[in-house]
Protein backbone atom coordinates (compact mmCIF):
# COMPACT_ATOMS: atom_id res chain seq x y z
CA UNK A 1 0.00 0.00 0.00
CA UNK A 2 1.28 3.54 -0.78
CA UNK A 3 1.96 6.21 1.72
CA UNK A 4 -0.77 8.07 2.67
CA UNK A 5 -0.36 11.57 3.42
CA UNK A 6 -3.30 12.83 6.20
CA UNK A 7 -3.96 16.72 5.91
CA UNK A 8 -5.53 17.81 9.22
CA UNK A 9 -8.97 19.34 9.67
CA UNK A 10 -9.56 22.94 9.70
CA UNK A 11 -12.79 24.75 10.22
CA UNK A 12 -14.93 21.92 10.88
CA UNK A 13 -13.70 21.08 7.01
CA UNK A 14 -13.01 17.25 6.61
CA UNK A 15 -9.49 16.06 6.07
CA UNK A 16 -7.87 14.76 2.83
CA UNK A 17 -6.56 11.13 2.43
CA UNK A 18 -3.89 10.97 -0.52
CA UNK A 19 -3.75 7.94 -2.20
CA UNK A 20 -0.66 7.99 -4.22
CA UNK A 21 -1.20 11.73 -5.72
CA UNK A 22 0.31 14.88 -4.56
CA UNK A 23 -1.27 18.02 -6.95
CA UNK A 24 1.93 19.52 -7.86
CA UNK A 25 3.35 22.55 -10.42
CA UNK A 26 4.57 21.14 -12.72
CA UNK A 27 2.82 19.03 -14.39
CA UNK A 28 -0.13 21.47 -13.26
CA UNK A 29 0.25 24.85 -13.76
CA UNK A 30 -0.25 27.31 -10.92
CA UNK A 31 -3.81 28.04 -12.28
CA UNK A 32 -4.96 24.53 -12.38
CA UNK A 33 -3.56 23.57 -8.83
CA UNK A 34 -5.20 26.47 -7.42
CA UNK A 35 -8.45 25.50 -9.13
CA UNK A 36 -8.00 21.85 -8.08
CA UNK A 37 -7.51 23.11 -4.24
CA UNK A 38 -10.56 25.30 -4.49
CA UNK A 39 -13.20 23.38 -5.12
CA UNK A 40 -11.33 20.17 -2.85
CA UNK A 41 -11.83 22.71 -0.10
CA UNK A 42 -15.73 22.64 -1.29
CA UNK A 43 -15.84 19.31 -0.86
CA UNK A 44 -14.26 18.85 2.21
CA UNK A 45 -16.76 21.58 3.62
CA UNK A 46 -20.02 19.38 2.24
CA UNK A 47 -20.47 21.29 -0.87
CA UNK A 48 -20.59 19.06 -4.09
CA UNK A 49 -19.39 21.07 -6.92
CA UNK A 50 -21.96 20.03 -10.57
CA UNK A 51 -21.30 19.80 -13.88
CA UNK A 52 -19.16 20.92 -15.25
CA UNK A 53 -16.13 21.06 -12.07
CA UNK A 54 -17.66 17.31 -10.80
CA UNK A 55 -19.48 14.57 -11.99
CA UNK A 56 -20.58 11.63 -10.53
CA UNK A 57 -18.00 8.07 -10.74
CA UNK A 58 -20.73 5.24 -9.98
CA UNK A 59 -18.47 2.83 -12.05
CA UNK A 60 -15.45 3.36 -9.76
CA UNK A 61 -17.59 2.93 -6.27
CA UNK A 62 -19.75 4.39 -3.65
CA UNK A 63 -19.89 8.28 -2.82
CA UNK A 64 -16.70 8.49 -5.72
CA UNK A 65 -16.75 11.37 -8.03
CA UNK A 66 -14.05 13.41 -10.34
CA UNK A 67 -13.18 17.18 -10.12
CA UNK A 68 -12.69 18.42 -13.50
CA UNK A 69 -10.28 21.17 -14.59
CA UNK A 70 -9.40 22.48 -17.57
CA UNK A 71 -5.23 23.45 -18.35
CA UNK A 72 -3.26 24.56 -21.34
CA UNK A 73 -5.20 22.12 -23.64
CA UNK A 74 -5.16 19.35 -21.17
CA UNK A 75 -8.19 17.98 -19.25
CA UNK A 76 -7.03 16.85 -15.58
CA UNK A 77 -9.78 14.28 -13.12
CA UNK A 78 -8.84 14.61 -9.75
CA UNK A 79 -10.97 11.20 -8.63
CA UNK A 80 -12.07 11.30 -4.86
CA UNK A 81 -14.53 9.73 -2.58
CA UNK A 82 -16.51 11.45 0.35
CA UNK A 83 -15.98 9.37 3.55
CA UNK A 84 -18.06 9.93 6.49
CA UNK A 85 -14.91 11.21 8.58
CA UNK A 86 -12.84 12.02 5.14
CA UNK A 87 -12.19 12.82 1.55
CA UNK A 88 -10.20 10.14 -0.48
CA UNK A 89 -8.09 11.31 -2.84
CA UNK A 90 -7.77 8.72 -5.30
CA UNK A 91 -5.98 9.92 -8.54
CA UNK A 92 -5.17 12.51 -10.79
CA UNK A 93 -5.03 11.62 -14.47
CA UNK A 94 -4.91 13.62 -17.49
CA UNK A 95 -8.25 12.83 -19.60
CA UNK A 96 -7.04 10.95 -23.03
CA UNK A 97 -10.79 10.05 -24.24
CA UNK A 98 -14.33 11.01 -24.26
CA UNK A 99 -14.95 7.70 -21.48
CA UNK A 100 -12.88 6.97 -18.72
CA UNK A 101 -10.55 4.06 -19.29
CA UNK A 102 -11.11 0.68 -18.53
CA UNK A 103 -6.96 1.02 -16.57
CA UNK A 104 -8.04 4.16 -14.70
CA UNK A 105 -11.14 3.02 -13.90
CA UNK A 106 -9.06 -0.34 -12.20
CA UNK A 107 -6.49 1.78 -11.07
CA UNK A 108 -8.70 3.81 -8.64
CA UNK A 109 -10.68 0.85 -7.45
CA UNK A 110 -7.58 -1.28 -6.39
CA UNK A 111 -6.39 1.88 -4.51
CA UNK A 112 -9.37 1.94 -2.67
CA UNK A 113 -9.89 -1.60 -2.24
CA UNK A 114 -6.26 -1.23 -0.52
CA UNK A 115 -7.08 1.37 1.85
CA UNK A 116 -10.60 -0.08 3.00
CA UNK A 117 -8.55 -3.01 3.70
CA UNK A 118 -5.42 -0.88 5.80
CA UNK A 119 -8.25 0.82 7.94
CA UNK A 120 -10.83 -1.96 8.59
CA UNK A 121 -7.75 -3.93 9.50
Amino acid sequence: MSKLTYISKSRGAKPLVWLQTQIKTPPLSRNARVELGYYLRLVQQGVIPGMPHSRSMKNIGRACSELRVRDAGVNWRLVYRVDQDAIVVVGLFVKMSRAATDRIIEVCRKRLSQYDAAVEG
